[in-house]
Protein backbone atom coordinates (compact mmCIF):
# COMPACT_ATOMS: atom_id res chain seq x y z
CA UNK A 1 0.00 0.00 0.00
CA UNK A 2 1.10 3.47 -0.86
CA UNK A 3 1.06 6.12 1.56
CA UNK A 4 -0.77 9.24 0.35
CA UNK A 5 -0.82 13.05 1.19
CA UNK A 6 -4.23 14.55 1.81
CA UNK A 7 -5.58 17.66 3.77
CA UNK A 8 -6.92 17.54 7.04
CA UNK A 9 -8.69 20.57 7.28
CA UNK A 10 -11.26 20.28 5.12
CA UNK A 11 -14.89 21.19 6.38
CA UNK A 12 -16.73 19.00 3.90
CA UNK A 13 -19.17 15.89 4.50
CA UNK A 14 -19.01 13.00 1.68
CA UNK A 15 -22.21 11.38 0.15
CA UNK A 16 -23.39 9.81 -2.90
CA UNK A 17 -24.92 12.44 -4.69
CA UNK A 18 -23.33 15.68 -3.75
CA UNK A 19 -21.05 17.53 -1.15
CA UNK A 20 -21.71 19.84 1.17
CA UNK A 21 -21.13 21.82 3.84
CA UNK A 22 -24.60 22.26 5.42
CA UNK A 23 -27.08 19.76 7.52
CA UNK A 24 -29.95 18.15 6.49
CA UNK A 25 -31.83 21.54 8.44
CA UNK A 26 -29.59 23.94 6.67
CA UNK A 27 -27.41 25.33 9.25
CA UNK A 28 -23.77 25.41 8.64
CA UNK A 29 -21.04 22.86 10.11
CA UNK A 30 -18.87 24.36 12.31
CA UNK A 31 -15.05 22.82 11.92
CA UNK A 32 -14.05 20.17 10.77
CA UNK A 33 -15.34 16.76 11.13
CA UNK A 34 -11.63 15.09 10.45
CA UNK A 35 -10.04 17.15 13.14
CA UNK A 36 -12.02 19.22 15.33
CA UNK A 37 -9.81 20.75 17.30
CA UNK A 38 -7.03 21.44 15.04
CA UNK A 39 -3.41 21.77 16.38
CA UNK A 40 -1.52 25.55 15.18
CA UNK A 41 2.17 23.75 15.34
CA UNK A 42 2.15 19.84 15.26
CA UNK A 43 6.27 18.65 16.38
CA UNK A 44 7.10 15.64 15.72
CA UNK A 45 7.18 13.47 19.08
CA UNK A 46 3.56 14.82 19.99
CA UNK A 47 0.91 12.38 20.15
CA UNK A 48 -2.75 14.09 19.69
CA UNK A 49 -6.12 12.93 20.91
CA UNK A 50 -8.06 14.08 17.79
CA UNK A 51 -11.59 14.14 19.24
CA UNK A 52 -10.73 16.81 22.08
CA UNK A 53 -7.17 18.09 20.45
CA UNK A 54 -5.41 17.29 23.71
CA UNK A 55 -1.81 16.07 23.60
CA UNK A 56 -1.08 13.31 25.40
CA UNK A 57 1.95 10.84 26.38
CA UNK A 58 2.34 7.64 24.94
CA UNK A 59 1.61 5.91 28.57
CA UNK A 60 -1.95 8.12 28.33
CA UNK A 61 -2.49 7.11 24.90
CA UNK A 62 -1.79 3.27 25.73
CA UNK A 63 -3.85 3.42 28.92
CA UNK A 64 -6.88 4.75 26.72
CA UNK A 65 -6.44 2.09 23.58
CA UNK A 66 -5.14 -0.67 25.88
CA UNK A 67 -8.52 -0.86 27.42
CA UNK A 68 -10.23 -1.45 23.58
CA UNK A 69 -9.82 -5.49 22.57
CA UNK A 70 -8.78 -4.68 19.04
CA UNK A 71 -5.91 -1.70 19.15
CA UNK A 72 -5.35 -1.02 15.23
CA UNK A 73 -2.27 1.10 14.06
CA UNK A 74 -2.35 2.19 10.83
CA UNK A 75 1.26 2.16 9.28
CA UNK A 76 2.88 3.70 6.44
CA UNK A 77 4.93 0.40 4.97
CA UNK A 78 8.53 1.98 4.41
CA UNK A 79 8.72 4.64 7.24
CA UNK A 80 10.54 3.27 9.97
CA UNK A 81 9.24 5.69 12.65
CA UNK A 82 5.87 4.59 11.74
CA UNK A 83 6.93 0.70 13.19
CA UNK A 84 8.74 2.01 16.29
CA UNK A 85 5.12 3.27 16.81
CA UNK A 86 3.63 0.12 16.06
CA UNK A 87 6.35 -2.05 18.61
CA UNK A 88 5.86 0.78 21.13
CA UNK A 89 1.59 -0.05 21.47
CA UNK A 90 2.74 -4.03 21.51
CA UNK A 91 4.75 -3.27 24.21
CA UNK A 92 2.30 -1.65 26.19
CA UNK A 93 -0.15 -4.03 25.58
CA UNK A 94 2.06 -6.76 26.67
CA UNK A 95 2.67 -5.22 29.73
CA UNK A 96 -0.90 -4.27 30.62
CA UNK A 97 -2.14 -7.49 29.42
CA UNK A 98 0.89 -10.48 30.46
CA UNK A 99 -0.11 -13.41 28.09
CA UNK A 100 -3.11 -12.01 27.40
CA UNK A 101 -2.03 -10.48 23.40
CA UNK A 102 -1.75 -11.11 19.75
CA UNK A 103 -0.79 -9.60 16.83
CA UNK A 104 -2.85 -9.59 13.70
CA UNK A 105 -0.29 -8.33 10.39
CA UNK A 106 -1.54 -7.48 6.92
CA UNK A 107 1.67 -8.94 5.34
CA UNK A 108 0.81 -12.72 5.93
CA UNK A 109 -1.76 -14.52 4.05
CA UNK A 110 -3.55 -16.67 5.68
CA UNK A 111 -1.29 -19.99 4.22
CA UNK A 112 1.87 -18.64 5.99
CA UNK A 113 0.11 -19.19 9.86
CA UNK A 114 2.15 -22.41 9.88
CA UNK A 115 4.95 -20.70 9.39
CA UNK A 116 4.23 -18.15 11.95
CA UNK A 117 3.30 -20.38 14.42
CA UNK A 118 6.67 -21.94 14.23
CA UNK A 119 8.48 -18.49 14.17
CA UNK A 120 6.22 -17.96 17.66
CA UNK A 121 7.27 -21.19 19.28
CA UNK A 122 11.18 -20.25 18.37
CA UNK A 123 11.34 -23.63 16.14
CA UNK A 124 12.38 -21.33 12.95
CA UNK A 125 16.09 -18.64 12.58
CA UNK A 126 15.38 -15.42 11.22
CA UNK A 127 16.99 -17.23 7.86
CA UNK A 128 14.07 -20.15 7.81
CA UNK A 129 11.41 -17.79 8.84
CA UNK A 130 12.19 -15.63 5.74
CA UNK A 131 12.55 -18.23 3.53
CA UNK A 132 9.71 -21.08 4.17
CA UNK A 133 7.65 -17.78 4.91
CA UNK A 134 8.53 -16.32 1.30
CA UNK A 135 9.08 -13.23 2.63
CA UNK A 136 10.51 -11.61 -0.81
CA UNK A 137 7.91 -13.04 -2.92
CA UNK A 138 4.59 -12.04 -0.93
CA UNK A 139 5.13 -8.88 1.07
CA UNK A 140 8.26 -7.75 -0.95
CA UNK A 141 9.46 -4.90 1.64
CA UNK A 142 12.50 -5.03 3.45
CA UNK A 143 12.06 -6.93 6.33
CA UNK A 144 14.43 -4.79 8.50
CA UNK A 145 11.07 -2.88 9.05
CA UNK A 146 9.47 -5.28 10.78
CA UNK A 147 12.46 -7.52 12.42
CA UNK A 148 11.73 -5.82 16.08
CA UNK A 149 8.29 -5.94 16.18
CA UNK A 150 8.15 -9.52 14.89
CA UNK A 151 11.25 -10.30 17.56
CA UNK A 152 9.70 -9.01 20.72
CA UNK A 153 6.40 -10.99 19.59
CA UNK A 154 8.78 -14.51 19.48
CA UNK A 155 10.56 -13.54 22.29
CA UNK A 156 7.31 -12.96 24.47
CA UNK A 157 5.21 -15.62 22.92
CA UNK A 158 3.26 -13.34 21.72
CA UNK A 159 0.49 -14.92 18.64
CA UNK A 160 1.22 -13.59 15.54
CA UNK A 161 -1.89 -14.16 12.90
CA UNK A 162 -1.92 -13.74 9.54
CA UNK A 163 -4.73 -12.18 8.04
CA UNK A 164 -4.60 -11.74 4.80
CA UNK A 165 -6.17 -13.09 1.60
CA UNK A 166 -4.26 -15.28 -0.76
CA UNK A 167 -2.75 -13.05 -3.84
CA UNK A 168 -4.03 -15.48 -6.42
CA UNK A 169 -7.19 -14.97 -5.10
CA UNK A 170 -6.66 -11.00 -5.20
CA UNK A 171 -5.38 -11.21 -8.95
CA UNK A 172 -8.46 -13.45 -9.76
CA UNK A 173 -11.45 -11.06 -8.32
CA UNK A 174 -9.46 -8.28 -9.81
CA UNK A 175 -10.56 -9.68 -13.41
CA UNK A 176 -13.43 -11.65 -12.16
CA UNK A 177 -16.83 -10.87 -10.57
CA UNK A 178 -17.33 -12.90 -7.54
CA UNK A 179 -19.93 -15.00 -8.90
CA UNK A 180 -17.76 -16.11 -12.11
CA UNK A 181 -14.91 -17.20 -10.05
CA UNK A 182 -14.64 -21.11 -9.52
CA UNK A 183 -16.22 -22.88 -6.83
CA UNK A 184 -12.59 -23.31 -5.15
CA UNK A 185 -11.99 -19.73 -5.55
CA UNK A 186 -15.82 -18.62 -4.03
CA UNK A 187 -15.01 -20.70 -0.94
CA UNK A 188 -12.61 -18.52 -0.36
CA UNK A 189 -14.01 -15.32 -0.12
CA UNK A 190 -16.02 -14.04 2.68
CA UNK A 191 -19.12 -11.61 2.53
CA UNK A 192 -18.43 -8.61 1.03
CA UNK A 193 -19.90 -5.24 1.72
CA UNK A 194 -19.15 -3.38 -2.36
CA UNK A 195 -21.44 -0.53 -0.41
CA UNK A 196 -19.96 1.36 1.33
CA UNK A 197 -20.26 4.96 -0.26
CA UNK A 198 -16.52 6.30 1.57
CA UNK A 199 -14.83 3.19 0.96
CA UNK A 200 -15.80 3.27 -2.37
CA UNK A 201 -14.92 7.13 -2.24
CA UNK A 202 -11.52 6.50 -1.10
CA UNK A 203 -10.56 3.57 -3.27
CA UNK A 204 -11.91 6.07 -6.70
CA UNK A 205 -9.33 8.31 -5.34
CA UNK A 206 -6.52 6.13 -5.10
CA UNK A 207 -7.50 4.79 -8.46
CA UNK A 208 -7.10 8.41 -9.56
CA UNK A 209 -8.61 8.74 -13.02
CA UNK A 210 -5.56 6.81 -14.47
CA UNK A 211 -8.31 6.11 -17.66
CA UNK A 212 -8.53 2.60 -17.01
CA UNK A 213 -11.80 2.59 -17.41
CA UNK A 214 -14.85 1.27 -15.79
CA UNK A 215 -14.68 -2.32 -15.81
CA UNK A 216 -10.92 -1.59 -14.50
CA UNK A 217 -11.89 0.75 -11.84
CA UNK A 218 -14.47 -2.26 -10.44
CA UNK A 219 -11.70 -4.77 -10.53
CA UNK A 220 -10.17 -2.78 -8.01
CA UNK A 221 -12.33 -1.65 -5.85
CA UNK A 222 -13.65 -5.58 -5.51
CA UNK A 223 -9.53 -6.82 -4.70
CA UNK A 224 -9.50 -3.98 -2.23
CA UNK A 225 -12.77 -4.68 -0.76
CA UNK A 226 -12.03 -8.70 -0.73
CA UNK A 227 -8.74 -7.34 0.93
CA UNK A 228 -10.38 -5.73 3.84
CA UNK A 229 -12.94 -8.06 4.13
CA UNK A 230 -10.99 -11.09 4.53
CA UNK A 231 -8.48 -9.08 6.93
CA UNK A 232 -11.56 -8.60 9.06
CA UNK A 233 -13.02 -11.74 8.57
CA UNK A 234 -9.75 -12.94 10.20
CA UNK A 235 -9.60 -10.61 13.13
CA UNK A 236 -13.23 -11.82 13.76
CA UNK A 237 -12.66 -15.78 13.56
CA UNK A 238 -9.31 -15.62 15.62
CA UNK A 239 -10.97 -13.66 18.88
CA UNK A 240 -13.93 -16.34 18.44
CA UNK A 241 -11.66 -18.91 18.97
CA UNK A 242 -10.43 -20.90 21.90
CA UNK A 243 -7.02 -19.59 21.51
CA UNK A 244 -8.05 -16.17 21.06
CA UNK A 245 -11.12 -15.74 22.93
CA UNK A 246 -9.46 -14.45 26.28
CA UNK A 247 -7.05 -12.14 24.05
CA UNK A 248 -6.72 -8.17 23.23
CA UNK A 249 -5.61 -8.23 19.44
CA UNK A 250 -3.16 -5.30 17.96
CA UNK A 251 -3.54 -5.68 14.42
CA UNK A 252 -1.08 -3.61 11.84
CA UNK A 253 -2.05 -2.63 8.32
CA UNK A 254 -1.60 -0.36 6.20
CA UNK A 255 -2.93 3.36 7.22
CA UNK A 256 -5.45 3.16 3.91
CA UNK A 257 -6.82 -0.52 5.42
CA UNK A 258 -7.73 1.23 9.34
CA UNK A 259 -8.02 4.98 8.73
CA UNK A 260 -11.84 6.06 9.16
CA UNK A 261 -13.25 3.35 10.44
CA UNK A 262 -14.36 1.87 7.10
CA UNK A 263 -11.54 -0.56 6.45
CA UNK A 264 -11.18 -3.36 8.53
CA UNK A 265 -12.68 -2.08 11.66
CA UNK A 266 -16.04 -1.74 10.58
CA UNK A 267 -15.68 -4.75 8.59
CA UNK A 268 -15.09 -6.41 11.54
CA UNK A 269 -17.64 -4.97 13.47
CA UNK A 270 -19.80 -6.17 11.58
CA UNK A 271 -19.12 -9.88 12.75
CA UNK A 272 -18.29 -9.04 16.04
CA UNK A 273 -19.31 -6.08 17.69
CA UNK A 274 -16.21 -5.56 20.31
CA UNK A 275 -14.61 -2.30 21.18
CA UNK A 276 -11.63 -0.76 19.36
CA UNK A 277 -8.91 2.21 19.31
CA UNK A 278 -7.81 3.51 16.03
CA UNK A 279 -3.72 4.74 16.18
CA UNK A 280 -2.10 6.09 13.26
CA UNK A 281 0.69 8.08 12.25
CA UNK A 282 1.17 11.16 10.42
CA UNK A 283 4.78 12.27 8.73
CA UNK A 284 4.97 16.16 9.33
CA UNK A 285 9.18 16.46 8.27
CA UNK A 286 9.12 14.65 4.91
CA UNK A 287 13.27 15.36 3.54
CA UNK A 288 13.26 16.55 -0.35
CA UNK A 289 14.66 13.40 -1.24
CA UNK A 290 11.67 11.71 -0.36
CA UNK A 291 8.52 13.87 -1.75
CA UNK A 292 8.87 11.57 -4.65
CA UNK A 293 7.65 8.86 -2.79
CA UNK A 294 4.60 10.56 -2.56
CA UNK A 295 1.30 10.33 -4.66
CA UNK A 296 -0.23 13.21 -5.53
CA UNK A 297 -3.66 12.19 -4.93
CA UNK A 298 -6.14 14.30 -2.62
CA UNK A 299 -8.47 11.88 -0.46
CA UNK A 300 -12.20 12.69 -0.08
CA UNK A 301 -13.13 14.65 3.10
CA UNK A 302 -14.99 12.21 5.43
CA UNK A 303 -17.17 12.93 8.63
CA UNK A 304 -15.13 11.27 10.89
CA UNK A 305 -12.20 11.33 12.58
CA UNK A 306 -8.93 9.26 10.68
CA UNK A 307 -7.71 8.02 14.43
CA UNK A 308 -8.22 8.26 18.11
CA UNK A 309 -4.72 9.15 18.74
CA UNK A 310 -2.41 10.54 15.92
CA UNK A 311 1.28 10.53 15.90
CA UNK A 312 3.17 13.02 14.26
CA UNK A 313 6.47 11.57 13.25
CA UNK A 314 9.56 12.07 10.74
CA UNK A 315 9.72 10.22 7.13
CA UNK A 316 12.62 8.44 7.92
CA UNK A 317 14.93 5.90 5.75
CA UNK A 318 16.20 2.71 6.95
CA UNK A 319 20.33 2.73 7.50
CA UNK A 320 22.26 2.60 4.72
CA UNK A 321 25.05 0.07 3.75
CA UNK A 322 25.87 0.35 0.48
CA UNK A 323 26.78 -3.47 0.69
CA UNK A 324 26.52 -5.39 -2.91
CA UNK A 325 27.96 -8.23 -4.58
CA UNK A 326 27.74 -7.21 -7.77
CA UNK A 327 26.84 -10.14 -10.29
CA UNK A 328 24.04 -11.57 -11.87
CA UNK A 329 23.41 -15.02 -11.03
CA UNK A 330 21.13 -17.80 -11.73
CA UNK A 331 20.61 -21.26 -10.24
CA UNK A 332 23.21 -23.87 -11.40
CA UNK A 333 21.76 -27.34 -13.20
CA UNK A 334 21.06 -29.83 -10.63
CA UNK A 335 20.45 -26.86 -8.14
CA UNK A 336 24.53 -27.50 -7.14
CA UNK A 337 25.11 -23.32 -6.44
CA UNK A 338 24.59 -20.17 -8.09
CA UNK A 339 26.21 -19.32 -11.64
CA UNK A 340 27.54 -16.32 -12.36
CA UNK A 341 26.52 -14.58 -15.72
CA UNK A 342 27.67 -11.50 -15.46
CA UNK A 343 30.51 -9.31 -13.30
CA UNK A 344 29.61 -5.86 -12.54
CA UNK A 345 32.57 -3.52 -13.34
CA UNK A 346 34.57 -2.27 -10.48
CA UNK A 347 32.03 -3.98 -8.47
CA UNK A 348 33.35 -6.04 -4.97
CA UNK A 349 33.19 -9.30 -7.14
CA UNK A 350 35.43 -8.21 -9.69
CA UNK A 351 37.97 -7.28 -7.18
CA UNK A 352 37.28 -10.22 -5.62
CA UNK A 353 38.63 -11.80 -8.91
CA UNK A 354 34.68 -13.39 -9.57
CA UNK A 355 34.75 -14.32 -13.52
CA UNK A 356 30.96 -15.20 -15.54
CA UNK A 357 30.95 -18.87 -15.54
CA UNK A 358 32.04 -19.26 -11.62
CA UNK A 359 29.81 -21.64 -9.93
CA UNK A 360 29.08 -20.04 -6.41
CA UNK A 361 28.88 -22.73 -3.83
CA UNK A 362 29.38 -21.34 -0.30
CA UNK A 363 29.66 -17.64 1.45
CA UNK A 364 31.28 -17.81 4.75
CA UNK A 365 30.66 -21.36 4.75
CA UNK A 366 27.01 -21.38 4.43
CA UNK A 367 25.36 -23.19 1.52
CA UNK A 368 24.31 -21.23 -1.75
CA UNK A 369 21.26 -23.28 -2.84
CA UNK A 370 19.23 -20.41 -4.58
CA UNK A 371 19.20 -16.65 -4.82
CA UNK A 372 17.34 -16.18 -1.44
CA UNK A 373 20.86 -17.68 0.68
CA UNK A 374 23.07 -15.01 -1.27
CA UNK A 375 20.39 -12.00 -0.76
CA UNK A 376 20.36 -13.05 2.68
CA UNK A 377 24.08 -13.62 3.21
CA UNK A 378 24.66 -9.94 1.97
CA UNK A 379 22.02 -8.08 3.94
CA UNK A 380 23.98 -9.54 7.11
CA UNK A 381 27.38 -7.64 5.59
CA UNK A 382 28.11 -4.18 6.22
CA UNK A 383 31.30 -1.92 4.67
CA UNK A 384 34.79 -2.87 5.32
CA UNK A 385 32.88 -6.46 6.31
CA UNK A 386 35.20 -9.70 4.69
CA UNK A 387 34.04 -12.84 3.44
CA UNK A 388 34.80 -15.79 2.03
CA UNK A 389 33.18 -17.15 -0.93
CA UNK A 390 34.18 -20.75 -2.13
CA UNK A 391 33.39 -21.44 -5.81
CA UNK A 392 34.27 -23.73 -8.71
CA UNK A 393 35.72 -22.82 -12.28
CA UNK A 394 35.93 -25.27 -14.98
CA UNK A 395 35.75 -28.13 -12.64
CA UNK A 396 37.91 -27.43 -9.93
CA UNK A 397 37.20 -25.60 -6.07
CA UNK A 398 38.63 -22.26 -5.35
CA UNK A 399 38.40 -19.88 -2.39
CA UNK A 400 38.58 -15.73 -3.19
CA UNK A 401 38.41 -13.41 -0.17
CA UNK A 402 36.38 -10.36 -0.44
CA UNK A 403 36.31 -6.95 1.05
CA UNK A 404 33.12 -5.46 0.97
CA UNK A 405 33.45 -1.62 0.13
CA UNK A 406 30.34 0.58 0.03
CA UNK A 407 28.89 1.11 -3.18
CA UNK A 408 26.05 3.67 -2.37
CA UNK A 409 23.16 1.18 -2.08
CA UNK A 410 20.09 1.10 0.13
CA UNK A 411 19.53 -1.72 2.45
CA UNK A 412 19.43 -4.86 2.14
CA UNK A 413 19.81 -4.80 -1.79
CA UNK A 414 17.35 -6.88 -3.35
CA UNK A 415 19.97 -8.14 -6.03
CA UNK A 416 23.18 -9.41 -4.86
Amino acid sequence: MTRFSFPFHLVVFLSLATMTACSATGQQIMGDPQEPYPLSSPKVGQIVHLATGRLVTAAQMLAVAGDSRIVYVGETHDNPASHRLELEVLQGLAERNPGAVALGMEMFARSQQPVLDRWVAGKLDEKAFLKESRWFETWRMDFAYYRDLLIFARDRHIPVIALNAEKALITAIHGTAPDQLTPGERAQVPELDLGDPYHRAMVEAIFGGHGHGEMHLDGFIRAQTLWDETMAESVARYLTTPAGRDKRLLVVAGGNHVSHGFGIPGRVFRRLPVSYALIGCDEIDTPPDKQDRLMDVTMPGFPMRPYDFLAYVPYEDLPKTGVTLGVMIEPAPGGHGLEVKEVVPGSNAQHAGLKPGDRLITLDGEPLTDTFDLIYALQQKHPDDHGVVRIERTGQPLNLDLLFQATGGDHPQVKP
